[in-house]
């Protein structure tokens, strides 16, 4: 629908009395919430009946509900079609990134095989393909490289080359080095499902959400990099040393460099040729998905034929290719975590854990959207743990989902987790009778996958462009997050990129956007003045928006915003006026100042002609020494001093233009308690100097907040508040025309005869009352 036209616009009345909040509470009868007791929540959470106790039961196991609902004729053949796909891709991307987490390619098939088992009891996704996930695999690939190098298997050798022989004739225990190595990697995985089930359980799974797209997206990134040049020294079949933590990437590629000419030709071309094939299948796949009713399976047609010519051809024995050698049948048995080694793994688990589930459960949500359903944040977190704590008890590493993996399942027709089942069993058929045919695998072939479905990862670095455009924020942690996580390593760099994260959010409301509103004239319409030609500012009112949470962060940076925005500072009014009218009162005393019968404030010769022949009572009660000088009696009159005019006393006091003020907290959506305090005492700071403030579109819950703060007292009263800020300006003017409003222009000061009474503005109270609560707790702790 096109947007109207000025001359097609439709004017509309509305008719309503001018509310404050009191006034609005009484006509429309302000209800009380219901505050229920602990007990009484605790007693309706855990209250238990027949119907309560299924949908607990259902929520814990959601294979119970969709299984007993599942139309077998029309999506058991699609499943098993998609299972049967994805089971293939599952086992070779096992294979291959094993290598990530350095120990064995038959440790991937696990990984790829145990974790479905416990996620179709469960999980809440129908679309998502479990199982292990190349920037999990390499953070828990950094972990064991850092805890079990080669360094700590060496033995003495006799320099044959054989078995990891280093070229002083040191040997690698190859056994004791794997053995290690899995139980690192799978102590690891059990201690992450550990943290993913408890975060299940409190419920906590909303705190995924710190982790930001544009921070994901840096992250994932950089780990892409890392798995790039983690898997080029395979390509290229070059020895290396291990590498772990801040800049494992320069290390690494230094070591490649180095030995550059070590590379083996036959682990070279196959990885290139594995490399081009791929990336070019996928993207026919991509451009024709809506053509091809299956995608091309290129990863399995580029495994067995690439297996078929090494073994043909011999590669190991006549050209030294790197092949994977032995894939043992069966399963591993199970065995317990060390638990020795989970204090030491503790803070790498948690982060692991966490990009576990957010990667997981952002894919879920993806095809939970397209195929209209919901899944449970929590459930999935429980559904991962328990996935991975059952996986590392059978020596697999941590599981969570991989895109091109779920994208397999999904468009080959994959309708529930039935398809994952079927995958499953399709990796146990590889586990137990077709592993040992993967053999003369080459390794470089491996990673030449691995590399090649890396690409959707490395096109996020398009989004840089679109981010600075949209929000340089967004920007920035996207940057910072990516350079961080490549320089410092994956799980310094992730903390880092949170922690940069956070500091934005913290530095755009520590420095809110703030401005002055003015009215479309002949409308309700209040507005920034910077914004339009067309507008307004309200004679002798500022209109004041504040567009963040007002907290003990930025409350001082919203009172400098205000102090800017009227144009004075009202402590300092406050304090210039006591000093003028103090100067006042003493020259009256002294004779020098004179008040007329209006009260206003004149010096004696301005009053006409001096005649020096007139001999005044004052005088002559002077001259007989009746009173002292500047002790004269005054009699009791109210001075008037104008402080727009100017004064009859050298004292520069600043000018005060308005008369009222309106904060408009409508975008206001927290206040704390140092912001309650400081507001309280902004506004008392305002009205002592004849400035009336007034607050405007308060959300009911922030009233409420200000309720239990205890914001209102004698003077901050809660008749301040109105409804919007159309209502605070009409009734300004109202009571402006009624002649209601105390002139902000006129001080008045009584001057008792005696001279004997205090001014209405002493030093104490000022102290008292500009004094910052933070500035007063220094100096208690200070004496």
């Amino acid at each position: 629908m096109d947007a109207l036209s000025p001359e097609n616009l439709y004017p509309y009345t509305v008719s309503r009395p001018i509310y404050s909040n009191p006034t609005f509470e009484e006509d429309n009868e302000r209800q009380a919430r219901e505050e229920r007791t602990l007990r009484e929540r605790l007693s309706r959470t855990c209250g238990c009946s027949g119907r309560q106790a299924l949908k607990v039961v259902k929520g814990v196991f959601p294979v119970i509900d969709w299984l007993s609902r599942y139309p077998i004729r029309e999506w058991l053949p699609s499943d098993v079609i998609s299972g049967v796909s994805t089971g293939l891709v599952c086992s070779l991307q096992g294979l291959a990134y094993a290598m990530l987490v350095s120990v064995a390619p038959v440790y991937g098939l696990y990984s790829a095989f145990f974790p479905i088992l416990t996620y179709f009891l469960l999980g809440t996704s129908r679309h998502i393909s479990v199982g292990p996930f190349p920037v999990t695999c390499l953070m828990v690939g950094s972990v064991v490289l850092t805890l079990a190098p080669d360094d700590h298997f060496l033995l003495p050798g006799n320099g044959t080359g054989v078995n990891g022989t280093k070229a002083d004739g040191i040997v690698v225990d190859v056994e004791a080095m794997e053995a290690q190595r899995i139980m690192v990697a799978s102590s690891m995985t059990v201690l992450v499902g550990l943290f993913q089930v408890v975060m299940g359980v409190l419920q906590v799974g909303f705190l995924v959400r710190y982790l930001s797209d544009p921070l994901v997206g840096g992250f994932t990134t950089a780990a892409a990099f890392h798995v790039l040049i983690s898997q080029l020294k395979i390509v290229l079949s070059v020895p290396t040393n291990n590498h772990s933590g801040c800049f494992s990437i320069l290390y690494m590629l230094i070591d490649v460099f180095t030995n550059i000419r070590q590379t083996n030709i036959a682990d070279l071309v196959a990885g290139l040729l594995t490399i081009v094939i791929v990336m070019a299948v996928k993207e026919v796949n991509t451009k024709f998905r809506h053509t091809i009713p299956v995608p091309i399976p290129i990863e399995v047609i580029v495994t067995v034929v690439a297996t078929g010519i090494s073994y043909a051809t011999e590669l190991e024995s006549r050209y030294g290719a790197s092949i994977v050698h032995s894939i043992p049948r069966g399963f591993a048995p199970a065995q317990p975590p060390n638990i020795e080694l989970l204090w030491n793994i503790l803070g790498s688990s948690f982060s692991t854990a966490v990009v576990g589930y957010a990667v997981a459960v952002s894919v879920a949500k993806v095809y939970a959207a397209k195929h209209d359903y919901t899944i449970n944040g929590n459930q999935e977190l429980i559904a991962f743990g328990f996935s991975n704590v059952f996986c590392g008890c059978f020596s697999g590493f941590v599981a969570s989902t991989a895109l091109s993996r779920t994208a397999v399942q999904e468009s080959t027709g994959g309708k529930s987790q039935m398809a994952g089942i079927i995958s499953a069993v399709m990796v146990m058929i590889v586990i137990l009778a077709l592993g040992h045919l993967l053999e003369p695998l080459q390794k470089s072939v491996l990673a030449a996958i691995v590399i090649a479905n890396l690409k959707g990862m490395f096109m996020q670095v398009t989004e840089v462009p679109t981010l600075w455009r949209q929000n340089r924020a967004d920007c920035f942690i996207w940057l910072a997050t990516c350079l961080a996580s490549v320089v410092l390593g994956l799980d310094v760099g992730l903390l880092a990129g949170l922690v940069f994260e956070m500091g934005t959010v913290v530095v755009r409301t520590q420095f809110p956007a703030c401005s002055t509103l003015g009215n479309i004239p002949g409308t309700n319409i209040y507005r920034n003045m910077k914004d339009y030609k067309n507008i307004a500012e309200v004679p002798g009112i500022k209109i004041f928006k504040c567009n963040s949470p007002i907290y003990f962060a930025n409350i001082d940076y919203f009172k400098e915003r205000l102090r800017a925005t009227v144009g004075f500072d009202s402590v300092r009014v406050f304090k210039k006026r006591n000093k003028a009218l103090k100067k006042i009162h003493k020259l009256i005393k002294k004779g020098k100042l004179r008040a007329t019968e209006t009260g206003e404030v004149v010096s004696e010769v301005s009053l006409g002609v001096d005649n020096k022949g007139f001999e005044s009572e004052r005088d002559s009660g002077r001259e007989y020494g009746q009173v002292e000088d500047g002790d004269w009696p005054v009699p009791e009159v109210e001075v008037r001093v104008d402080w727009a005019m100017e004064l009859p006393v050298r004292v520069s006091v600043p000018k005060v233009q308005i008369h009222s003020l309106v904060l408009d907290f409508s975008a206001v959506s927290f206040l704390d308690v140092v912001a309650v305090k400081s507001l309280r005492l902004v506004i008392k700071e305002f009205l002592r100097i004849g400035v009336n403030v007034y607050i405007a579109g308060c959300d009911d819950e922030i009233v409420r907040k200000m309720e239990a703060l205890a914001f209102f007292n004698e003077e901050v009263i809660r008749d301040l508040l109105f409804l919007s800020v159309h209502d605070a300006i009409l009734f300004i003017k109202l009571e402006t025309a009624n002649g209601s409003m105390q002139d902000a222009m006129v001080e008045g000061l009584s001057l008792m005869q005696d001279c004997k009474e205090p001014l209405p503005f002493t030093e104490e109270d000022d102290l008292i009352e500009t004094f910052d609560n933070q500035h007063r707790a220094i100096h208690g702790l200070s004496n």
